[in-house]
């Protein structure tokens, strides 16, 4: 390894590799603050202009350096606007916006930033360490497996219930489970619920949910609520509070911790990814918190800003574990960058380390220099990204208005994506106004065909549901996420019970 490491350091610190970290950590950025605009389509974009540089190692560096700088960017149109640039910051907005509501928008980017930053650094020193044996371990891992790790992000829902609302929760769930299903199903080639409409045969894309069920609810909202746009600094447009209180750093410093670690693991396993990492990780950190903290969840808490941050950046590293050596792809990210991989002439799997280790490890060095570039890129920005809030509300609407259909075309590139977006953004601010949670909505559409594509295999090999008893660890998953549902419902009954102790004694 220490050899390895030296053939690396030299490699990754040559000026060409240096200019192309930099360079795609600027691209990636700023592609990942622009909704629509995810790190899939420019990594795409920029395939050809890799295969022209000639070098494997500066090519791969540059496009890994797009991508793990595109999720670092996203959060940022989910802070300020709440319009999630990619997917696996969707659970960035749920704390972040209401953060930069309450004129904290300094201190949300900040926090984002530091966090992004500690679970990439984390997420590539375990790259490096433990590389070669995680993947024997996510060899390990078969549909039964993947289908018990979909029903656990599908336990999620617990974080996003709240008091009284299990129930409004579950049928938000399964009704993204439901829109999941239209379209073609990896496993038959019929069409679903299409209602003979040719469009919707590749189902409604995830961009265009997303905004429909974030951003377009938020501007109709600015309209009816003129108040609404207003942040907490009186809407004076001065960004403060751009500093983390030392009450703050101890919140959330075990939270990065906990979740860079937690990314990472989620992240190695193949078609797991950021996403997941994300919702998992702000699940299990309300599930931890106090019941306090966890009442200040959804509102702008912290501790739920910290906590995805640091899972998708340090998933997004993992998810280079089963690329570099097995030659599996852990995302649909992932699969472009294997045929980038493939368009080189480089061969992924076991024997990558041994035949060509100067990409291998110049790409596990890049990793860290890219972080270090991307936080010293983007927290001098950050008074001014965060001027956005004091644009006008007449100026603001058609802005977020504008991205959301935006980003819904390319999405799909598709004109019909604008009619869907437009109908179910106006059934989403129905369901605001109702109190409905949307979040969950998004988990179950999100991991609705992974969750259906797994149990289908499981079930053909398995030739019916043994495999959940015949499987320990897929047993042990679904264990676990059966905790994790009904935990908040058992701290609730207890805190109940004991309040009406009290009460009685009194």
């Amino acid at each position: 390894m220490l050899e390895g490491l030296y053939i690396g350091v030299s490699s990754a610190f040559s000026l060409t590799n240096i200019m192309m970290v930099v360079g795609g950590c600027l691209i990636g950025t700023f592609i990942g603050m622009l909704p629509g605009l995810g790190p899939m389509s420019i990594i795409a974009i920029m395939i050809p202009v890799a295969i022209t540089i000639g070098d494997p190692s500066s090519a791969l560096i540059l496009l890994a350096g797009v991508y793990y700088g595109a999720i670092f960017g996203g959060s940022t149109s989910s802070i300020l606007i709440n319009a999630p640039g990619i997917a696996s910051t969707v659970a960035t907005s749920f704390d972040g916006y209401p953060l930069a509501r309450q004129g904290k928008a300094g201190k949300a980017l900040t926090i984002a930033a530091i966090a992004s930053f500690t679970g990439g650094t984390v997420g590539a020193i375990l790259l490096m360490i433990f590389a070669p044996a995680l993947a024997s371990v996510a060899l390990i891992f078969h549909s039964a497996e993947y289908f018990a790790l979909m029903v656990l992000g599908l336990s999620a829902i617990a974080a996003f219930a709240g008091t009284g609302n299990v129930a409004k929760a579950v049928m938000m769930t399964i009704l993204g489970l439901v829109i999941a299903t239209v379209g073609e199903g990896a496993l038959f080639n019929a069409p679903r619920f299409t209602m003979g409409i040719m469009d919707l045969q590749s189902g409604i894309g995830f961009i265009t949910l997303a905004m429909a069920m974030f951003a377009l609810p938020e501007a109709l909202y600015l309209v009816m609520d003129p108040n609404r746009s207003k942040t907490g600094d009186g809407g004076s447009g001065k960004i403060t509070n751009l500093r983390i209180t030392r009450q703050e750093a101890k919140e959330i410093t075990p939270v990065i911790g906990r979740q860079s670690i937690q990314g990472f693991l989620i992240g190695v396993l193949p078609g797991a990814g950021a996403t997941i990492a994300s919702f998992l990780g702000y699940a299990v950190e309300r599930n931890l918190a106090k019941k306090e903290d966890q009442e200040k969840f959804g509102k702008g808490s912290v501790k739920g800003l910290a906590a995805p941050e640091a899972a998708n950046n340090a998933a997004g590293t993992g998810s280079f574990v089963p690329l570099l050596t097995l030659g599996i792809p852990g995302s649909g990210t992932t699969a472009i960058l294997l045929g980038a991989l493939i368009a080189l002439n480089v061969s992924p799997g076991p024997r990558l380390m041994i035949d060509e280790p100067q990409i291998f490890w110049a790409v596990i060095i890049s990793m860290y220099i890219g972080n270090v570039v991307l936080l010293i890129l983007n927290l001098p920005l950050i008074p001014y990204i965060a001027k956005i809030l004091a644009v006008p509300r007449n100026y603001l609407i058609p802005f977020i208005i504008f991205f959301t259909m935006m980003g819904a075309y390319i999405g799909q590139n598709n004109a019909t994506e604008l009619l869907i977006l437009t109908g179910l953004g106006v059934i989403a601010t129905i369901l605001r106004l109702a109190d409905y949670p949307l979040a969950p909505l998004l988990i179950g559409f999100i991991l609705g065909p992974m969750l259906e594509n797994n149990f289908a295999r499981s079930m053909q090999l398995y030739d019916g549901i043994g495999f959940i008893v015949e499987r320990p660890m897929t047993l042990g998953l679904l264990a676990i996420a059966v905790l994790l549902i009904f935990l908040p419902s058992y701290r609730a009954r207890r805190a109940r019970l004991r309040a009406e102790g009290v009460a009685d004694s009194d």
